[in-house]
């Protein structure tokens, strides 16, 4: 482990899952430490020391703390520049710096409505309205919790959800029009961008829907050629080898039940 590099982490989080793209893709590894999401372990207060905002990932580095994972990535190309995972060229360097901004712009969120919507509400209503109570008297904020709870209790017809599959979908698109013109997403190299957008794409995959890419009305097929490009390269295993079954059985069937709800969407 070089310099007492620590990654806190979850295996099944996408913005996780991109940092551990990025450090496989450097030929690092790093002490991880996995936080239990749904028991909580980000609310405790040893990690709320850490990352006060309580979310993964949270690198530390010789003793000192970088979160936010579109900031970790690019620490982790300044610190170690080579393999250089930011293109040389300033077109391409602006092209990949719209794409990894994409998250912190929305479309996270955008993601986490969809699959709460789609997939996770399941896991709070199988526990009961107890549970579900406790969860969303936890969650402070006034309008994000009743949001919360109607998307558990509404589940894709939920105020708000419709235009989050929405932008999922324009995600998928705007890939496939970039990837017309370039094999990946910055251009003729792999990047910071290709890694910021396949924990995304693979959640698709995780939900039975790469239909949004496969089905051949939807002009996206590019997708594929990108994916099985991403998919053949060794940090591939940074997805790959944290993949919770419980989790893929969950997404697969809910996802396959979805379908025509998010295809009216």
């Amino acid at each position: 482990m070089p310099e007492e590099l620590k990654l806190y982490h979850n295996n099944m989080s996408t913005c996780a899952q991109k940092v551990r793209l990025v450090l496989h893709e450097k030929g690092l590894r790093a002490e991880e430490i996995h936080i239990d999401l749904r028991a909580g372990d980000q609310n405790q207060p040893a990690y709320l020391a850490l990352n006060p905002n309580g979310v993964v990932p949270t690198l530390v580095h010789r003793g000192n703390v970088v979160i936010e994972s579109t900031i970790i990535c690019e620490y982790l190309d300044d610190a170690w520049p080579s393999p250089a995972l930011r293109p040389a060229d300033a077109l391409a360097r602006a092209r990949m710096r719209a794409w990894t901004h994409q998250p912190d712009a929305g479309f996270h969120r955008a993601v986490g409505i969809s699959c709460v919507s789609i997939a996770f509400r399941h896991q709070h209503l199988a526990r009961g309205p107890e549970h579900v109570a406790r969860y969303l008297a936890g969650r402070p904020d006034p309008v994000q919790r009743e949001h919360m709870r109607a998307m558990i209790e509404q589940g894709i017809g939920a105020p708000g959800v419709g235009p989050a599959l929405r932008r999922y979908a324009r995600f998928i698109r705007d890939m496939a029009r970039q990837l017309r013109s370039t094999p990946w997403l910055a251009g003729a190299e792999y990047s910071l961008a290709d890694a910021m957008a396949l924990p995304y794409v693979v959640r698709l995959e995780h939900l039975d829907m790469a239909w949004w890419w496969t089905d051949a009305g939807r002009d996206c097929r590019e997708v594929s050629g990108w994916l099985e490009r991403c998919k053949a390269r060794p940090s591939h295993a940074a997805i790959a080898d944290y993949v919770d079954a419980k989790y893929l059985e969950l997404m697969s069937r809910t996802g396959r039940e979805a379908r025509a709800s998010v295809e009216k969407e």
